[in-house]
C-alpha cells in the first residue's frame, strides 16, 4: 500500500501544479487534490507512529491527532479565505462525528475482529468524558443559545471569548498529562511495549518527512477548496455535506488509518487516544484557533453551528461515552458507532 501512495504522491503534485496552472475541471482538480492529500496523509501517518514507538501511547496518540488535524486545519484556512464559513463550520462538525463515530467504529470492529474483547485505560476513558461533554456539549452549545438574543457583532465576541477561554483549557490540559500527572494513571503492564517496536523511520527522518507532508499539503489544500463550490453545485451537495463528510473524511485520512493500524495491532490505548484526542483537538483547539484567524478575513466566523449539527455532535459524544467508559470493547461496538455515523451521512446529504 505505501507504493501506490508514493505513486499517487509523486503523481498527484505534479498534476495538480499543471492542473491549476491550465485550468482543468473544477471535478477533476477536486478528484486528483483529494487522492494527493489522502496520500500525503499516509506518510504522516506513518511518520507519526514511528514517533509514537519511540515517545509512547499518549505522546503518541496526541503527535497522530495533531498532524491529522493540521491537515484539516490547512484546508479549512483556504476555505475562510474563500469565504466558505459554512464549509468550515460544518468540517468541524464532519470530525467530531468521524472521530467519534467514523475512527472510533473502524477501530473497535477491525479490531474485534481479530480479538474477542480489548481493554485500554479507564481512567483514560472517563477522563476524556467529561473533557467531551466539556468540549463539544458546553463550548458548542452556550454561543448557539446566546446567539438567539444577540445580534452579529455581540455573537462573533461571545465565540472570540469562548474560543480564548478553550485555548487556555486545552494548553492546560496537556499540561495536565504531559507534565504534572504523566505516568500517574498509567495503563499496568503496557508502559514498555511500546519501547521494544522497532520504528519504520529513524526520529529525524520521520520529522522531516511530517515537515514536507505538511507543507506539499497546504499547497494542494489551496487548490482542493477552489473547487467546492463548482463540485456541490454539479453533484448537487450542499456545503453542509461537504463539510461534514467530503472535508472531514479527506482531511482526517491520517488519524484513520493510523487508529485502526493500531486498533489491529491490539494498542488500544492509542488508538482511542487518535480518536477521542483528535475530538477534543477539534473542540478545544482547531475550532477556537479558527473563529480567530477568520478574524484576518473579511468573513469572520462565530463559533455557532446548526441545529442538526449541533444533536448530531451531542449524539456522538453521548453514544460515545457510553461506549467506551467501561475501557473494553468488541466489534458489536464498533459496528454500533458506523451505523450512528451512516445514519447521520444519510441525513446530512438529504438535507
Amino acid at each position: 500500500m505505501g507504493k501506490v501512495f508514493a505513486v499517487m504522491i509523486a503523481a498527484g503534485i505534479p498534476l495538480a501544479v499543471a492542473g491549476s496552472l491550465l485550468h482543468w475541471p473544477s471535478v477533476v482538480m477536486f478528484v486528483i487534490c483529494s487522492a494527493t492529500v489522502i496520500a500525503l496523509s499516509s506518510y504522516m501517518g506513518r511518520a507519526t507512529e514511528s514517533l509514537a514507538i519511540v515517545v509512547g501511547p499518549r505522546v503518541g496518540g496526541l503527535l497522530n491527532a495533531t498532524f491529522g488535524n493540521a491537515v484539516e486545519l490547512i484546508i479549512s484556512i483556504f476555505a475562510l479565505k474563500a469565504g466558505l464559513v459554512g464549509v468550515v463550520l460544518a468540517s468541524l462538525t464532519g470530525s467530531v462525528l468521524g472521530n467519534l463515530l467514523l475512527v472510533a467504529g473502524l477501530s473497535f470492529f477491525m479490531g474485534g475482529l481479530k480479538y474477542k474483547r480489548q481493554k485500554f485505560s479507564v481512567h483514560d476513558a472517563r477522563h476524556n468524558s467529561a473533557l467531551l461533554i466539556f468540549a463539544v456539549i458546553v463550548a458548542f452549545v452556550i454561543p448557539e443559545i446566546f446567539s438567539m438574543s444577540m445580534d452579529e457583532a455581540r455573537t462573533l465576541n461571545l465565540s472570540i471569548g469562548i474560543s480564548i477561554v478553550m485555548i487556555a483549557i486545552y494548553l492546560a490540559g496537556l499540561f495536565f498529562k504531559l507534565v504534572t500527572h504523566r505516568g500517574v494513571y498509567a495503563s499496568e503492564g503496557k508502559e514498555g511495549t511500546h519501547q521494544e517496536e522497532v520504528p519504520e523511520w529513524g526520529k529525524n527522518k520521520a520529522v522531516i518527512i511530517l515537515l514536507l507532508a505538511t507543507a506539499a499539503v497546504a499547497y494542494v489544500a489551496e487548490g482542493l477548496v477552489h473547487t467546492f463550490e463548482a463540485v456541490g453545485e454539479q453533484f448537487g451537495w450542499s456545503e453542509l455535506f461537504i463539510g461534514v463528510i467530503i472535508v472531514a473524511i479527506v482531511g482526517n485520512a491520517a488519524e484513520h488509518a493510523s487508529a485502526i493500524l493500531m486498533a489491529m495491532k491490539d494498542k488500544m490505548d492509542i488508538a482511542v487516544e487518535i480518536a477521542v484526542g483528535s475530538t477534543l483537538q477539534v473542540a478545544m483547539f482547531v475550532a477556537p484557533v479558527l473563529v480567530l484567524v477568520s478574524l484576518l478575513f473579511p468573513t469572520p466566523m462565530p463559533l455557532v453551528f446548526t441545529v442538526p449539527e449541533l444533536v448530531s455532535m451531542i449524539t456522538a459524544v453521548l453514544l460515545s461515552i457510553s461506549i467506551s467508559n467501561d475501557g473494553d470493547t468488541n466489534w458489536f461496538e464498533g459496528l454500533t458507532l458506523l451505523a450512528a455515523y451512516l445514519i447521520m451521512g444519510i441525513g446530512f446529504y438529504l438535507l
